[in-house]
């Protein structure tokens, strides 16, 4: 997995920025990271030809006084020393596009956005960046407190589920291993379980201790740093995998919930892709971390449904 080195953050000038810097700090202080770049979008900055003859400042006006406002708020929430350089940029145009291209131009390596009360707006910008991004998104629900000592991990043992893992690994190491991570494999009894002559809570059972055999060839391939990871294993009973995850992680009191962009085994019925959107649209109170290999992206194909 790669280090998180170079990431931005959302500000929209409104009450969700208070969370959105106390978690810069908290970013900030990790030993890989070295550059936030905190950015703000105005959505259109195009004014006539013959006004900007006449008014030839009015754009550099005001991406300034932006700007000021930008650096203001961070100023009034911002506290303690920091190990990262912070800097401001007023992007100009769609959010999503706008963000995208930065992180290009930049090889941005985490996107962070906040996710405030009422979603509707936020929920969906989430669901663009988390499709086309070509690096790691997290997503911060307002008033959350900047505090990661209790990961969930779904995961399928897929490749992707694999990355997730680094990942909450590298943060618990980074937190002088106090995080404990759990990581939640959801398994599903096939519908055709009764050809086999089993019962359904044999074949439950059956479907449990396999899940338990291929947790423990990949946690294996792991090193754990003395970090305190626990597993545990949930019957999918209603067809909606992500609300076992999210029942988990309230169960478990989880401060962060790390998931794979995608992968997918015939054995748990997980699909990562369409988890991670399904999560996106039900996680309102939890940060959500959707990991990606960087420079790998969601592909033209996922690009087309945002048109």
């Amino acid at each position: 997995m790669y280090p998180i080195k170079k990431v931005i953050i959302g500000l929209d000038l409104r009450e969700l920025d208070q969370t959105m810097v106390e978690f810069a700090d908290f970013l900030a202080n990790a030993p890989a990271v070295e550059e936030i770049y905190f950015v703000n979008v105005i959505k259109n900055l195009y004014i006539p030809k013959e006004v900007l003859k006449e008014f030839p400042d009015m754009v550099e006006n005001a991406i300034k006084e932006r700007k000021n406002e930008m650096e203001t708020k961070v100023a009034e929430f911002s506290k303690g020393e920091k190990n990262a350089k912070f800097h401001f940029n007023v992007l100009n145009g769609k959010i999503a596009d706008s963000i995208l291209k930065f992180t290009k131009e930049r090889d941005i390596d985490l996107i962070v956005i906040g996710r405030r009360e009422k979603a509707n707006e936020s929920g969906a910008l989430s669901q663009r960046l988390a499709r086309r991004a070509a690096c790691s998104l997290l997503i911060i629900p307002e008033g959350t407190s900047p505090k990661m000592d209790r990961i969930l991990v779904p995961s399928d043992f897929s490749d992707y589920s694999k990355l997730a893992l680094e990942e909450a690994i590298n943060i618990a190491h980074s937190n002088q291993n106090a995080t404990e991570i759990t990581i939640q494999n959801v398994f599903t009894v096939p519908t055709g379980y009764h050809y086999t002559g089993k019962s359904f809570e044999e074949f439950t059972e059956v479907m449990r201790k396999n899940a338990v055999k291929n947790y423990k060839k990949f946690i294996s391939k792991f090193d754990t740093k003395d970090i305190k990871i626990k597993a545990v294993y949930s019957q999918d009973t209603n067809e909606d995998v992500t609300t076992d995850m999210i029942d988990k992680a309230h169960e478990i009191n989880a401060n962060a919930i790390i998931i794979g962009a995608k992968g997918r085994t015939s054995t748990t019925a997980f699909f990562l892709g369409s988890i991670a959107e399904r999560l996106i649209q039900l996680d309102n109170d939890i940060p959500l971390m959707i990991v990606r290999p960087k420079g790998k992206n969601a592909g033209f194909l996922e690009f087309l449904k945002e048109l």
